[in-house]
């Protein structure tokens, strides 16, 4: 029982191991987004998008309702300056544009363009980011490595200046999907992301309250911070801000939990709802780490996506007016198409329709700000709590896996992983933590039934076989294999069949067990037995049971079969070859084989009573055999068998002994001694069987003196043949007696 457990912690244990491995590389990582993270989109569905963040849209179609060119960059910017002008008088808070204007173009339209900009004192605008690899050299100027290095490149300096704020927005590239956004560019030199600085802007209303709030929190270096949002007119003010505000919260890791305290307890107090909602949303941005995984809204238009053209015509047919009312709404400006496939600025999502439409470039980017206004970026969890997640999850289920019953084991594992995949999806749901799924689920639960069930099955298999042999000590081979493997039921084993039975006892056990130790009597015994069931076995025998010094065994058939009776006649000449070596090693003792053969129909199967059952053989034929083995003791053989077992046998020799009644039997049996094969046959055997037999025929014509004359001239050239010896005697006996027995050719004996 201890092994076993001790295997089930091995199974847990390295379930546990294997997935936390498994989890924490980056094909891992890759394969719980991919797989994991999709999963859980798809069960939560959408989710309602802020309602104060709003995409309007550049489509296949705005071109035409505005009697422009189709594509955007042949468009005049003077038409982004009617636009911000309309957002303006709307209410926008903010306007990002997500379009790159890195060319001049006609100067009076990128005149009207930049005045509209720098008067809105709202607008960010995107600005790429151009990359290279650069060699890093030690210190004798060998090249040690590379790094990654990306410069923002900001729009034409006419609009960079007259923006509030420049940002960068790097997505994947087009069919690959995408899961998260930077909000700081380390490798621009911690450069805030547009939806960064879109959330920087859209805060500046309320940042008397911000400064006020870190000196509360006594964050460092706030003296270095503009002291009024004057201050902060242009794009580098607000860029320089926000890196001061990024160092303080990494060099004060503490910092965001205390601002969280802070708008905690001031919500009873003189802290609006929209402050404590941007101050979270702050502290989120600037505490929180490099990049985000995006907690996708729903769909393409999930995000409430208004046509570019209605602003600038003040009206469409499909659009409500009150959808037209921007105040306090943070605008994302952009490629949008709802219903083309191929639409420009388009990425794959765990929400592309089943149509083909992505969501977009200025979508997406509409998802991180949204996320980062609301403090609702996914939270996965960190790679320790993976780890020890994975660990536990694979020890409890790969454990009870493998030491409870596949009845049991099998159900409560998935019953485990079912509970598990709930608690990860509702907290997704409700709090916006991404725990891993795919790999508990995928790759663990297959895992731990695999290794659990096949543990299983090789620990029942290896149990079966130690049953199995167990029960061969006292059950034939095939009867402790059906009941083993096949699961008989034991009163289905029981059947009458045709058999030739084989009986044999040790002669002298009585003297033997009387002068031996019990303990050393069971040892020789043992080697007995192991000697005698040799050259059964090698015969194929069938059946063998042990009778105290006895043994009793059957070949078996369905039907009357020569090949069954050969087998049993040559595993007895075996049988005596084999006590001939056995009183060699076992001087001075010497044992005298005693076999006997009969054939006919059998019972074997389970014999007794009282809940206590033997595996035995049963019938005259069994019962004869015992007989023909005690007869060998009176008439001086080794091996008798009936003449039915012997018929048409033709490469043995043979000595017919005659008819013998046995006591207890009405009907007398023919004996037939079995000498050899006749291939190893002595001369001298041979010659004894022919002089036998004439004697033996003399004998049946009652011709006393005479029979006894040729048996005697027998026994002085074979002083030791039993059978002429017995065979002298009667006709001595017969001689004398004054009436001889009805059919004197008929020995009756009088004892078993």
């Amino acid at each position: 029982m201890r092994s076993r457990w001790l295997k089930g912690l091995i199974v847990g244990v390295a379930t546990g191991l294997s997935g936390a491995v498994f989890g924490l590389t980056p094909l891992g990582t890759e394969f719980e987004k991919n797989v994991g993270l999709t999963w859980l989109f798809k069960v939560r569905g959408p989710i309602e998008a802020p309602k104060d963040v709003v995409v309007v849209g550049i489509d296949a179609r705005t071109g035409s309702h505005l009697g422009l060119p189709a594509l955007p960059r042949d468009w005049p910017r003077s038409i982004h300056a009617r636009l911000i002008e309309s957002l303006v008088k709307r209410g926008a808070s903010v306007i990002v544009f997500d379009m790159y204007f890195h060319r001049p173009k006609s100067p009076e339209d990128d005149i009207a363009f930049a005045n509209a900009t720098a008067e809105a004192e709202r607008v960010v605008l995107f600005e790429k980011l151009d990359g290279k690899r650069l060699p890093i050299k030690d210190r004798q100027g060998r090249h040690s490595g590379w790094m990654w290095v990306e410069k923002p490149v900001p729009p034409i300096p006419l609009l960079a200046e007259a923006a509030k704020g420049l940002g960068p927005f790097s997505l994947p590239k087009l069919q690959i999907a995408v899961h998260q956004s930077w909000a700081f560019k380390p490798s621009a030199g911690d450069a805030p992301s547009m939806p960064a600085v879109a959330l920087q802007v859209h805060a500046l209303d309320a940042y008397d309250r911000w400064l006020e709030l870190l000196e509360r929190v006594k964050a460092k270096g706030v003296e270095d911070l503009p002291r009024h949002p004057e201050g902060l007119a242009r794009a580098p003010d607000v860029r320089e801000l926000m890196r001061k505000l990024r160092l303080a919260f990494k060099g004060d890791p503490g910092l965001r939990r205390r601002i969280a305290d802070v708008v905690g307890r001031e919500r009873a107090q003189n802290m609006s709802l929209k402050e404590r909602r941007l101050m979270t949303a702050l502290a989120g941005l600037y505490g929180g780490g490099d990049n985000r995984y995006l907690n996708f809204y729903g769909p393409p238009g999930t995000i409430t996506t208004i046509p570019y053209h209605a602003f600038i015509t003040g009206s469409d047919p499909n659009i409500d007016q009150e959808a037209l009312d921007l105040t306090d709404k943070i605008v994302f400006v952009g490629l949008s198409d709802l219903y083309d496939p191929g639409q420009p600025d388009r990425f794959y999502t765990v929400f592309t329709r089943s149509d083909g439409v992505d969501l977009s470039g200025v979508e997406i980017a509409a998802t991180a700000f949204g996320n980062l206004l609301t403090d609702r970026s996914l939270r996965p969890s960190e790679p320790l709590t993976t780890a020890l997640i994975l660990l536990a999850f694979g020890g409890i289920l790969g454990t009870g896996v493998y030491l409870l019953s596949a009845v049991l084991s099998v159900p409560l594992a998935f019953t485990l992983a079912g509970l598990y995949g709930v608690t990860v999806q509702l907290g997704f749901d409700r709090a916006d933590v991404w725990l891993p799924l795919a790999t508990p689920i995928l790759i663990q639960l297959p895992m731990a039934l695999f290794i659990g069930l096949v543990g299983q099955y090789l620990l029942e298999r290896r149990q079966k076989r130690q049953v199995s042999q167990a029960i061969r000590y006292y059950l034939p081979d095939n009867v402790a294999r059906d009941l083993t493997e096949k699961g008989l039921d034991p009163g289905s084993l029981n059947k009458v069949i045709y058999g030739t039975c084989l009986a044999t006892d040790m002669s002298g056990f009585s003297t033997i067990a009387e002068n031996m130790p019990p303990k050393d009597l069971a040892s020789f015994m043992n080697a007995y037995f192991d000697t005698v069931v040799e050259p059964l076995k090698r015969h194929n025998v069938d059946i063998t049971e042990f009778r105290a010094d006895a043994i009793m065994c059957a070949w078996t058939a369905t039907q009357p079969d020569a090949m069954v009776r050969r087998e049993a006649v040559l595993a007895g000449l075996g049988v005596v070859e084999a006590i001939d070596r056995f009183n060699g090693q076992h001087a001075p003792l010497q044992l005298d084989a005693r076999i006997g053969l009969e054939d006919g129909s059998i019972y074997v199967g389970h014999t007794g009573g009282g809940g206590h059952f033997v595996y035995s053989i049963l019938g005259d034929c069994a019962n004869t055999a015992s007989r023909m083995e005690g007869l060998n003791k009176h008439v001086g053989t080794h091996l008798l068998a009936t003449q039915s077992v012997v018929e048409n046998l033709d490469d043995l020799l043979l000595r017919p002994l005659g008819q013998f009644l046995f006591v207890g039997k009405s009907d007398p049996t023919s004996v037939v001694e079995v000498l050899a094969k006749e291939t190893t046959a002595r001369e001298t055997e041979l010659r004894l069987c022919a002089r036998f037999v004439e004697a033996l025929d003399v004998f049946r014509a009652e011709q006393w003196a005479e029979a006894a004359h040729l048996f005697e001239a027998i026994l002085r050239d074979y002083p030791d043949d039993g059978p002429a010896r017995f065979y002298l005697a009667r006709c001595r006996r017969y001689q004398t007696e004054s009436a001889p027995p009805e059919d004197p050719s008929v020995i009756r004996m009088d004892t078993k």
